[in-house]
């Protein structure tokens, strides 16, 4: 008589079976709280650069508090410490949180909020919320990924911002203590991470070529605003070319 022997199987990450009750902590809890954890810290260099931009503790917090996303908040502050104009900050920092809005549009298919809600959604909508949800299968948990990641990186971002605003209003001159070039340090940090494969990584390049080629004929604000016109222009080639 053959005998059979009985493997447990593990269900896929956030499918839950039937009869079996739900951890407290699910893995999109988790993985969302680690992500708020670790991408909130980075709020105290946010809040110091944007002090050390010209900008008071009260303007810094608000930018976190309204703003909220990462990369345009460094791109606004950088270009304000570097001279530019408040309307060139908030093009550069506008170009380069156009990607919430395609996060928008695949979150909406995904998660279908109710129409009341769609925009405390869209406050919410960053990277991490976006990347969180996606990741897993089971409705739910997308949810639960959506709000625990944004939520929790609002709550810890803007804590965080508060501390690095104070602490460098604290300092006095940026200069001293090499703040006045961290801007562009703690952008290229939060970009390098994105670059996967040559296409990327050539893009970025050659924007970088186009910031550096502008920066003395243009005023503070407008090269990074080419060289993102620069990128759409490339981008859109690419996809012309693949369809």
């Amino acid at each position: 008589m053959t005998k059979l022997t009985l493997v447990p199987v593990e269900p896929p990450t956030g499918v839950r079976l039937p009869g079996v009750p739900r951890p407290t902590l699910t893995p999109a809890v988790r993985s969302g709280l680690s992500i708020a954890a670790a991408v909130g810290i980075y709020g105290v260099s946010f809040g110091a650069l944007g002090v050390a931009a010209g900008l008071s503790v009260p303007q810094t917090c608000a930018l976190s508090l309204l703003m909220f996303t990462g990369g345009s908040q460094f791109a606004f502050v950088g270009v304000i410490g570097g001279g530019g104009t408040g309307l060139s900050a908030l093009t550069a920092a506008t170009l380069l949180g156009l990607r919430n809005g395609v996060y928008g549009m695949q979150l909406e298919a995904l998660l279908r909020p109710r129409r009341p809600m769609a925009p405390v959604y869209a406050q919410f909508t960053i990277d991490e919320s976006m990347a969180n949800a996606t990741a897993q299968q089971d409705p739910d948990e997308q949810r639960r990924g959506f709000w625990t990641a944004g939520l929790g990186v609002f709550l810890t971002w803007n804590l965080f911002t508060l501390i690095g605003a104070l602490a460098g209003n604290a300092m006095g001159d940026p200069a001293m203590w090499g703040l006045d070039g961290a801007a562009c340090a703690a952008f290229l940090g939060l970009l390098w991470p994105r670059l996967h494969g040559r296409d990327p990584i050539a893009i970025a390049v050659v924007c970088a070529f186009v910031t550096v080629v502008f920066t003395p004929l243009t005023p503070p604000g407008l090269p990074i605003i080419i060289a993102a016109v620069v990128a759409a222009g490339v981008w859109a080639v690419q996809q012309r070319r693949a369809a």
